[in-house]
């Protein structure tokens, strides 16, 4: 006999320990196990988790939002947050672009390329995603009024690089019925906008199934004022609203139910909020089995993307912004988020010397490609007024 020892089976399981090498079991409940409202992680209601591993099987995505000036602009900020270990795209637009205005429109002076991208052509879409694989990374687009244009155009594009749809995978936010509520950035009226999203989830069903083609989002209401529980209220009442018109479109609930995500913000109540993820998963769960007669388990599961809670930052109080980012993205992880945003205040940050103000110093270009730069925010126009004032040995304040 061989003295050889034994290889191990490649497909062992792995196992966890704490630092000082004491084993941890893959579940800790009581010995008579968790009562059925509770369950186990992966299975109904998914109280526990949407997966029975979590982040042991597969980590959070870490999506943070990027987008500004031109194309150009954004395709290098993608390509840099790539290459520091960013493993998903999040895309913003500038207002022209989320209201369906060309940059040239009167109405569109001064806010192109302010707050996010422009994108008003699928040459611009092009140019976005120059060079990165729309197979290797999934992107999300926070668009809701023109997100079947901008759609279109990303699919358009991966169709370019040779990729089937069914390998695009990704999330367009195309939650209309919030923007009624809280954000306020609509085109059409509400039965026309539905119609628009039910025709995007059909199409999606059938011929993309990797892509989510609606984000129902509680954020922008939580940010409007909303308390954590109208957040969850409002926000479960919209996704019931996106299942009937797709169920009202033809499609059967398990042929597009696994491809809705939905979409938190996290606040400072820590305990709260992660109570929040829990009760959230549990209601979806009762709903899309119980009054839709869902039979897969995929289409039960709610899975989600969330963002720290911007409205809590302060200007005066920087650093203790980063206290409470982390506070926050700790109950997002601590409550079973699938994709997870940290805010961070780029003018304050300039500040502290920490961060550049990107969003607020790229460059337009001129339609004969000469560089203009960019209108100066309010704040900067009051800063260089105090600094004036000062030099001139007159410190003023004015209501």
């Amino acid at each position: 006999m061989s003295d050889r020892p034994t290889p191990p089976k490649m497909n062992a399981k792995p196992s966890f320990q704490t630092l000082s090498g004491l084993p941890l079991d893959d579940l800790y409940e009581p010995a008579a196990g968790a009562p059925e409202a509770i369950g186990k992680p992966g299975e109904f209601p998914f109280l526990r988790g949407p997966y029975p591993s979590m982040y042991r099987g597969r980590q959070w995505t870490m999506r943070m939002f990027a987008g500004f000036g031109t194309p150009e602009d954004t395709n290098k900020r993608f390509k840099y947050l790539l290459a520091n270990g960013q493993t998903g795209l999040s895309t913003a637009f500038d207002m022209p672009t989320l209201m369906g205005y060309d940059p040239d429109h009167a109405l569109s002076a001064g806010e192109v390329g302010r707050e996010g991208v422009s994108v008003a052509c699928l040459a611009d879409m092009r140019r976005l995603f120059a060079d990165i694989p729309l197979d290797q990374v999934t992107t999300s687009m926070t668009i809701n009024a023109p997100a079947i244009v901008a759609l279109a155009m990303y699919f358009a594009i991966a169709e370019e690089q040779g990729v089937p749809l069914n390998n695009v995978g990704g999330t367009i936010q195309t939650d209309i019925l919030k923007e009624f509520i809280a954000q306020k950035e609509w085109i059409s009226p509400p039965r026309p906008s539905m119609r628009i999203v039910a025709d995007m989830i059909h199409f999606c069903a059938k011929h993309a199934t990797r892509w989510h083609p609606i984000s129902i989002s509680g954020y922008h209401i939580r940010e409007a004022g909303a308390t954590a529980v109208q957040e969850l209220a409002f926000t479960i009442a919209d996704g019931i609203g996106y299942v009937q018109a797709g169920i009202d479109a033809g499609l059967d609930v398990d042929e597009f139910a696994q491809r809705l995500s939905f979409f938190w913000d996290v606040h400072n109540d820590f305990f709260e909020e992660i109570a929040k993820f829990r009760a959230a998963r549990r209601m979806w769960a009762t709903l899309m089995r119980d009054r839709f007669g869902a039979k897969k388990a995929e289409s039960m599961r709610l899975r989600t993307h969330a963002q720290t809670a911007g409205v809590s930052l302060t200007a005066q109080q920087p650093l203790n912004n980063v206290a409470r980012v982390a506070i926050q993205a700790l109950a997002a992880v601590l409550g079973g988020t699938q994709s997870l945003h940290t805010n961070r205040d780029v003018r304050v940050a300039d500040r502290v010397g920490r961060q550049s103000r990107v969003a607020h110093t790229a460059a337009h270009r001129r339609g004969d490609g000469r560089r203009q730069r960019c209108r100066p925010t309010r704040g900067q126009l009051v800063r260089r007024e105090a600094d004036r004032r000062h030099r001139g040995g007159r410190l003023e304040i004015h209501p």
